[in-house]
């Protein structure tokens, strides 16, 4: 498991049917080494602050595995960063990485948080309005990192698995119960109380849970 390429990005504005959009999706491969902080990492931002960036979303990885399924689909290349993606990773999918798995990544420690959900913005960058769609209904979402050491990460820096997330959900599990098995009490229930569950999603399947024990 490696970090095939660190992406990063400052908000830009762009031309969407001629309407201004400032957004933070499109990032850029760096050559160097790059830190990585509580927040972002180091030369990213985001526009939209509520649902990026953050401790809980403070790196965003996707599989490098996925594109070729992407290219396929929409007869377009699809390079690292494509997904306005921090890390774009070699040999870690939603299949593999688990609710708080801890992993060193150069002098830096992270953990697993959440799965990606994907915005209208992935959309516009793409020119393909079903792409968010296809996103979760496949599952090929990508996820986000907390950062519980600061460190230097290089591009090639190998991801080793430090310590694996109680419960072993993985990303695929959760992405299946929250878009698919969307009443299934006993999965909300797992996933809302795991301890390395980010703020915005805990939420989310908590909210999902009172509604469903008022049927």
């Amino acid at each position: 498991m490696r970090i095939l390429s660190i992406n990063i990005g400052k908000p830009k504005t762009v031309e969407v049917n001629g309407e201004r959009l400032v957004t933070g999706i499109y990032k850029t491969p760096v050559a160097g080494s790059v830190a990585v902080g509580k927040q972002n990492v180091a030369g990213d931002g985001q526009a939209d602050l509520i649902h990026h960036g953050g401790e809980d979303k403070a790196i965003c990885a996707y599989p490098s595995e996925h594109f070729a399924y992407w290219e396929q689909k929409y007869a377009r290349p699809f390079p690292p960063s494509s997904f306005g993606e921090n890390w774009t990773l070699s040999g870690l999918t939603e299949e593999n990485a688990c609710l708080g798995d801890i992993y060193a990544a150069g002098t830096a420690l992270v953990q697993v948080s959440q799965p990606r959900q994907p915005c209208s913005k992935l959309a516009l960058r793409h020119r393909l309005p079903d792409l968010p769609k296809a996103v979760c209904q496949t599952g090929k979402s990508g996820f986000y990192f907390r950062v519980l050491k600061e460190g230097i990460v290089e591009p090639d820096a190998p991801l080793i698995l430090i310590e694996r997330g109680a419960g072993e959900l993985s990303i695929a599990y959760m992405n299946h119960i929250y878009y698919h098995e969307r009443d299934n009490i006993a999965a909300l229930e797992q996933i809302a109380h795991h301890p390395a569950l980010s703020t915005s999603w805990r939420e989310a399947f908590l909210h999902r849970l009172t509604n469903q024990r008022k049927r």
